[in-house]
């Protein structure tokens, strides 16, 4: 009853980069075993601190040696690749995955991606909607032509139509691009009048609406279980500090459910907010009233062996508690 999210974050005081990477694969075969219900594989680039830049390959690992659980990719950022080669790379996980991996495409918030990629910022949008085109056309499998150039994307998938795909963001623009594209809304956050913008455009456009997922503001969204509060916030505060402080410096003014102001680790802790230690007890009743845990064990740098230290406290003691 557990999620877990990788982003690989390695800053210096952390663990090392190939530690992380090795622990996130190992950590996703054991949560595939004892209790995870899903992995989530973010996305960034041009990071001082190494986020990661290739979701599908880490994806791919992670579909090695696993079997069964889901796999989501998100946010898979559309507008920075050449659509076509994505289309292919997507179709062959797909298959390797057993159909296992799902996306969460998002048009990205961060000016220095796109001048990374020669990407036009301005129109990022258009940009979006021309390469969602593009995908679900190759998908089909059959010869066709994407801005000027003939292509053919071969296999076809394992997913009959090509990869279960989502759209995030928050705004009221991706809510409506979301249902114009029958595609479920992954909200960043609470925006008023997003669900109404979702389902008002899937009735203009003759679609049946999906799900629309929006975020509390304050839950929780990565956790991390101690017997003992103040000891877990030793272990583990600085490195959700490292990472609060860092998307907070991307986001700027923008909103996000998962944002925080802290600028130290009590800071943190006082917010109760997206980060979070708790007990095994409390997490336990988390699952109750809110559903799967979201972890991210290896968050800021985390080393393995603490990481690994509130993983199993999971396993072996919150999981057991809930009969």
């Amino acid at each position: 009853m557990y999620m877990m999210r990788f982003d690989m974050r390695a800053p210096e005081f952390g663990a090392s980069t190939s530690d992380l990477y090795r622990t996130a694969i190992e950590m996703a075969a054991y949560g595939e075993e004892n209790g995870g219900v899903a992995i989530t594989i973010s996305e960034h680039h041009a990071s001082p601190d190494g986020y990661l830049p290739s979701p599908l390959i880490l994806a791919t690992a992670v579909a090695a040696r696993t079997q069964l659980i889901p796999i989501s990719v998100g946010a898979l950022l559309v507008p920075l690749y050449d659509p076509i080669k994505l289309a292919e790379d997507m179709v062959v996980l797909d298959i390797v995955s057993g159909g296992r991996v799902s996306y969460i495409a998002g048009l990205g918030y961060r000016t220095v991606e796109y001048q990374m990629f020669d990407v036009d910022e301005k129109r990022r949008a258009r940009r979006m909607e021309d390469c969602l085109d593009a995908l679900f056309t190759a998908w089909k499998g059959e010869p066709f032509e994407f801005d000027g150039r003939p292509c053919h994307v071969t296999p076809k998938p394992f997913t009959p139509g090509g990869p279960k795909m989502a759209y995030g963001g928050g705004s009221l623009a991706a809510a409506r691009r979301a249902a114009r594209y029958g595609l479920d809304l992954i909200a960043s956050n609470a925006t008023p009048g997003l669900e109404d913008a979702y389902r008002e455009e899937a009735a203009r456009v003759g679609r049946e609406p999906g799900n629309c997922r929006v975020p509390a503001s304050g839950a929780p969204m990565t956790l991390f279980i101690a017997r003992d509060l103040d000891e877990g916030w030793k272990k583990y505060g600085r490195f959700m500090l490292h990472d609060a402080r860092a998307y907070g410096a991307w986001l700027g003014d923008a909103a996000a459910a998962s944002k925080s102001t802290a600028s130290s680790v009590d800071e943190l802790r006082a917010e109760n907010g997206a980060y979070r230690v708790v007990t095994p007890a409390q997490a336990a009743e988390l699952i109750r009233t809110s559903g799967p845990l979201a972890l991210q064990p290896l968050c800021g740098g985390t080393p393995p062996d603490l990481a690994w230290e509130s993983l199993r406290l999971v396993v072996d003691e919150v999981l057991p508690a809930l009969g």
